[in-house]
């Protein structure tokens, strides 16, 4: 079942895999292209509230964001960001980070924040289906170990 924070960021139309503790999804508001949300799928509300089974499967999950990313973006540097500002659960934002821009269906998504911190007010939000090709796209590129 998803959280509060899942459902605001499209679960389960966004949703590129699973893993027994964490959700990976693609981030309707793309910063950069490739932008992601990672939500822990216990009820935790502070980032010290998860298990440590949480924490260990953190650890995988990250090795196979950074995997996917960097063969479908190419970026030069990644950023996680938890902000927990207004989304309950515990979740990370992550964004490859690159000079200039990349594109994907047509659409250019630069990195209006670069070299600085990301840019969090000039995103790109993709259409609908440019957004289901991108989580598409994500999802094939997803390597091997427990998945949506």
């Amino acid at each position: 079942m998803a959280n509060a924070t899942s459902e605001k960021f499209g679960f389960p139309g966004t949703l590129v895999a699973e893993t027994a503790h964490w959700s990976v999804l693609v981030r309707p508001q793309q910063v950069t292209l490739g932008s992601l949300v990672l939500v822990c799928r216990e009820p935790a509300t502070a980032f010290g509230a998860a298990s440590p089974r949480a924490f260990a499967d953190l650890h995988g999950v990250v090795a196979r964001v950074e995997r996917m990313l960097r063969d479908f973006v190419g970026y030069e540097k990644i950023n996680y960001l938890m902000l927990m500002m207004v989304d309950p659960d515990v979740h990370f934002h992550v964004f490859p980070r690159y000079a200039g821009q990349r594109e994907h269906a047509g659409v250019a998504f630069p990195d209006a924040g670069w070299p600085g911190p990301p840019a969090l007010a000039q995103a790109v939000q993709p259409e609908a289906a440019v957004l289901g090709g991108l989580v598409a796209a994500l999802r094939a590129r997803w390597p091997a170990g427990e998945s949506a």
